[in-house]
């Protein structure tokens, strides 16, 4: 029965991220027999997650029976968590955003503010016109160390919280919940419908800086991974993975929140760019292409420092680095420029092609809480 729940489960998963196939091509896909499939499907069929969607040209012989997953079966949400804002988004059961939106609310830890996050979250659904009953979950995402084990956020520097159990953040949200770190969500967006296997640290660049390492090749046991059909994410032995905003580039040198000197945080966070324009990073980047001289030189020494950051991961862990967060969704015009200044500092390479900008750029946190919890279900097919 496990066999075949797996075999069932992989053939799902093939349908759904295909889009649309013939069973042929899932058979020699997942080198599965013929009838083998064809159970699989009807299965499926009867549980109302794939349909036929009609059929393909003709090759010469009987035109083949297309199959498709059922999009709309299930839908989950996604909700990231800031000191000032909430986003959400609405993904369906392919893993796609239907909708999402953002607020400006402050984040109070109190019982009026989960209230009106459960007001907010009732209303985007509202507007988004679908079956609550038909919502399999929600994912929380928050700026912090999570403990997946516990279900707790153990520290959130920018929210004030401490041992915070998921319970008093979603105690007035009418579905299941999930907690998960806010760069561990990004990171997973980058892997959603795509087929490397290369091994991956994100690098957010929000108001904080942090990370996460996911593995995509074969790894041992006896260590703490958040699994995913995209990757295993290591969390490390005290779910503090990831915290690479605090590695000190230079020493002696601007003073962390933290309390240590010389984070890569205090030199490329967001905020360091953002602050000078009221907290709008987008009105940084507007006069830095307007020609701004003074804009110029901060983003020239931004990237220097953010250079040494990037050249580090890549001793650390040789793999692929993306830079996401607020700052990695305005990098792509400048990456050519800045794969130049990482490839300098490469003892074994000569190029920095190793470096790319993140892929979603909106609301990728809140993205990547929802995929979470129809990855939960998947798993249950």
């Amino acid at each position: 029965m496990e066999v075949k729940k797996l075999n069932r489960n992989r053939v799902f998963r093939y349908i759904n991220n295909t889009g649309k196939t013939a069973m042929s091509d899932v058979a020699s896909a997942l080198g599965m027999s013929g009838p083998t499939v064809l159970q699989m499907v009807k299965e499926l069929t009867e549980l109302q997650v794939v349909e036929e969607v009609g059929v393909f040209k003709s090759t010469g012989g009987r035109k083949a029976k297309a199959i498709a997953p059922v999009k709309d079966f299930c839908y989950a949400l996604g909700l990231d968590i800031t000191r000032n804002h909430v986003s959400m988004v609405l993904v369906n059961l392919a893993e796609e955003v239907l909708k999402y939106t953002r607020i400006r609310r402050k984040f109070v830890f109190c019982d009026e503010y989960f209230i009106q996050l459960s007001q907010i979250l009732d209303e985007f659904v509202k507007n988004c016109e679908i079956p609550k009953e038909k919502i399999v979950g929600v994912g929380i995402a928050v700026p912090g160390i999570v403990d997946h084990e516990k279900q707790k956020v153990v520290r959130a520097h920018t929210l004030d919280l401490q041992n915070v159990p998921l319970e008093q953040i979603c105690q007035h949200i009418p579905y299941p919940c999930v907690l998960v770190n806010d760069a561990n969500a990004a990171a997973m967006v980058e892997c959603v419908r795509d087929s490397q296997t290369s091994n991956m640290v994100y690098l957010s660049l929000s108001n904080t800086v942090g990370g996460s390492f996911v593995l995509r090749q074969s790894v041992g046991n006896g260590v703490e991974y958040l699994d995913s059909i995209y990757g295993k994410m290591y969390l490390g032995s005290n779910w503090r993975s990831g915290e690479f905003g605090h590695m000190v580039i230079h020493p002696k040198g601007r003073q962390c929140y933290c309390g240590k000197q010389g984070c890569l945080d205090a030199f490329c966070s967001a905020l360091r760019l953002a602050d000078l324009n009221d907290g709008n990073l987008e009105a940084f980047f507007l006069k830095l292409e307007a020609g701004d001289s003074e804009y110029a030189e901060i983003w020239d020494r931004y990237l220097e420092d953010l250079a040494i950051a990037v050249d580090n991961l890549r001793m650390c862990y040789d793999c692929e680095v993306v830079l996401g967060g607020y700052v990695g969704s305005y990098m792509e015009p400048y990456m050519e420029r800045f794969r130049k200044m990482v490839a300098k500092k490469n003892i074994f390479e000569d190029n920095g092609d190793y470096v790319s900008a993140c892929r979603y750029r909106i609301e990728a946190i809140a993205y990547g809480a929802a995929v979470l919890q129809i990855e939960k279900y998947i798993d249950s097919i």
